[in-house]
């Protein structure tokens, strides 16, 4: 059986200010995604994580997947890593409350380990989430081929769209966020971008280098996405986020990793939304590297609603 690691511990009474979390936005992420081990008297695969800074007050669900992520690795052979996640969004977490992380081993098969994880506040469960890990082996490969699209250098960075905004959402997408993200279309950020479309493409990359760790690149690839994945629907409804009355939550999220990713380095996201109905949207997307390999599919589906004329 895999001993349970004991991941670096943090302080979690310690929440950074904005202009902390500003001054080093990746290392604040970093440091988040370090979780402490609570299951050393019991022998129970228990960990705790402190919250990201949010505008809003809610844990962002991406931060609490990559968590849940991470916790489930912890108890996995470090030669196995994940492939797929399935995970159901609960309840709205509050960032100023630590989050704890209860990790069932399910399997551990000759090539397969599946864990499902919980994450709890307050004793009421936030996520519910089975991930599978397997180890590195041969077979036949393919893939889809990558969209041509302007490079990342062609196109304006939210840092550059939103830096002269004197408004706290602003200042947390542009001095705050730990990702550079570049819309090949427009953002959303200001308003609507063009004509109605159910597709997108952004660019996307930490803003520093991250630790050589294939698990946690593949933790980060789950923090990051979460941020974009209903943009498809709401461009597909001509809406943006300053759209008046607008209420958007993720529901659920799903996620196959097909091959290494190294998130310090230009992912594409190319983006779809097949369907929006009963408040409801999914959204799908690919994620190729720069040299065009597909390493991830993803897709979410989220509440997404507009008040009626």
């Amino acid at each position: 059986m895999t001993e349970p690691q004991d991941v670096t511990g943090v302080d979690l009474a310690h929440t950074p200010d904005a202009e902390s979390i500003a001054k080093d936005p990746l290392g604040h992420l970093l440091t988040v995604l370090q979780l402490e081990y609570h299951g050393a008297e019991t022998g129970e695969d228990v960990y705790a994580g402190e919250s990201m800074h949010q505008p809003n007050g809610r844990v962002y669900g991406g931060q609490v997947l990559a968590q849940a992520l991470l916790a489930a690795g912890a108890t996995v052979d470090r030669r196995r890593l994940p492939h797929s996640l399935h995970g159901y969004f609960l309840r709205a977490g509050d960032i100023h409350q630590p989050v704890d992380f209860s990790v069932e081993r399910l399997r551990d098969g000759r090539s397969f380990s599946a864990r499902r994880t919980h994450a709890y506040q307050g004793g009421k469960a936030i996520l519910s989430m089975i991930s599978s890990f397997q180890e590195d082996q041969d077979g036949f490969e393919h893939s889809t081929p990558m969209p041509d699209v302007p490079a990342p250098d062609e196109v304006l960075s939210a840092q550059e769209l939103l830096g002269g905004i004197d408004h706290p959402v602003a200042d947390f997408w542009s001095r705050q966020s730990a990702f550079d993200l570049r819309h090949v279309e427009g953002a959303l950020y200001l308003g609507s971008s063009g004509e109605a479309t159910h597709q997108q493409a952004v660019w996307m990359r930490s803003r520093g280098p991250v630790p050589d760790d294939q698990l946690l690149h593949r933790a980060l690839l789950v923090y990051a996405c979460d941020q974009i994945m209903l943009e498809p629907v709401l461009r597909a409804g001509g809406h943006s986020w300053m759209t008046p009355g607008l209420s958007v939550a993720s529901l659920d999220h799903a996620m196959w990793w097909h091959r290494d990713v190294r998130v310090d380095e230009w992912l594409l996201y190319v983006q779809s939304s097949p369907s929006a109905q009963g408040g409801r949207g999914l959204g799908a997307a690919r994620v190729f590297s720069q040299d065009g390999t597909l390493v991830a599919s993803i897709a979410q589906e989220g509440m997404v609603r507009v008040p009626q004329d």
